[in-house]
Formats: structure tokens, sequence, C-alpha cells
């Protein structure tokens, strides 16, 4: 019996699409967990994450869009399984465009969070809680002692007003003074009238419940 000469092992061999499939896997589950928890991600210095995180995962996102539609071109080759690593990118892309994943962490923040939040809006109510950062007349460091509240080292802007006090608890911070977070009011108050937005009005403005915003200048 003649044995198989390496050409006829190499020639039977069929070519194969798990790297690639691994590979858009791995990338864009990737891309939606970041795109789900980047909220997770705002005690992080926002550089690192504006400049260097976010725009690295989205280059590695779209090399992999590109790579994949490659593999197409192998399709009469190779058969229809060299069209699923493109499908998996293509599923990502639209779940990056259609789905609210960012509603989605906001929700699980607010509601997580809400019953923390709210003691610590009574106790500055009370007077227990006082601004206590030099740089900033309306901010209160609350602390590693406290419930981890607030992103960007658990610290509050405060707003003292006639019908109370409104309270910020920050979900972000950005470069040039940008941030994003759960506001709340005092009762029959107007979220708008927050000291922060007395040059611009919000960005955003979505109500969450009775007395809470969410907001970002």
């Amino acid at each position: 019996m003649t044995d198989a000469t390496p050409e006829t092992t190499i020639a039977l061999a069929k070519p194969s699409v798990r790297a690639a499939l691994l590979a858009a896997a791995i990338i864009s589950t990737g891309t939606l967990l970041l795109a789900t928890f980047e909220l997770s991600m705002a005690d992080f210095p926002s550089g690192i994450v504006l400049l260097g995180i976010l725009p690295l995962t989205a280059l590695l996102f779209f090399g992999c869009c590109v790579w994949t539609a490659t593999l197409l071109l192998r399709i009469r080759k190779g058969g229809a399984k060299f069209a699923i690593p493109f499908l998996i990118c293509a599923a990502t892309l639209a779940l990056l465009v259609y789905a609210p994943l960012r509603g989605v962490a906001l929700q699980k923040n607010f509601y997580w969070h809400r019953a923390d939040r709210e003691r610590i809006v009574a106790r500055i109510e009370a007077g227990e809680f006082k601004p206590n950062v030099d740089y900033n007349r309306s901010m209160i460091a609350l602390g590693d002692k406290e419930p981890n509240v607030s992103a960007g080292g658990n610290d509050v802007i405060v707003d003292k007003a006639d019908g109370g006090t409104y309270v910020l608890f920050l979900t972000s911070r950005g470069l040039k003074h940008y941030f994003t977070g759960f506001l709340r009011v005092p009762p029959g108050s107007d979220p708008k009238d927050f000291f922060e937005f007395d040059d611009k009005p919000p960005s955003q403005l979505v109500r969450y419940d009775k007395d809470w915003y969410f907001v970002a200048n």
C-alpha cells in the first residue's frame, strides 16, 4: 500500500475558520462589555479611558470587521462557515448601534445605589455632611468609609436652594469639566436650576423617578 505524500495530505486538508471565529467572538464580546459597563470605569483617569482604552477597542473592532469581511472571499472554496466571523461582527455592530446598552447600565446603577444615595441626601440635609474640599466649595468628599455612590473618588456636588438641596452623584467625569450623573432635586424643583447649568442647559436630562434625574452638561 502506497503511503500518502505530503502534497496529497495538504491537498486533502480543509481550510479552517476556527481561529477567525475565536478572534471575532473575543473582540466582539470585549467591545460589547466595554460599551455596556463603560460607567464602571469612571474611576479610571479619564485620559486613559478616552484617549487609550476606547480608541484602542474601536480600532481593534474595526480591524476585526475588515479582516472577517475578507474571509467572505473564501466562501466559494471553503464553504459558508467563512461567513460566520463576519456575521458575528455585523451582529455586534447592530447591537452597538440599536441596543440600549448604556441605558441598561444606567438603570442598574440607579436602582443598585438608590437606597445608599437617598441616605446620603438625608444626612446632607441634616447637616451631617458639609462641603469639605478646599478647591471646590460645593463638593463633599464622602471618603472610603461611606458607600461608593459617586464616581471619581466618591465626591458629590451640592447646591443649596430655597426649597432644599440639590445633590449630584457622578457617574462619569470627563475632560474639560464634562460630567454625567444622577441629580437629586428638592421636591418640586427644576433640575435646570442646578448651579452647574447656570451658563448652559444640560445636554441630557432624563427623569428616572420623582426628584431624580440623569443629567449631563
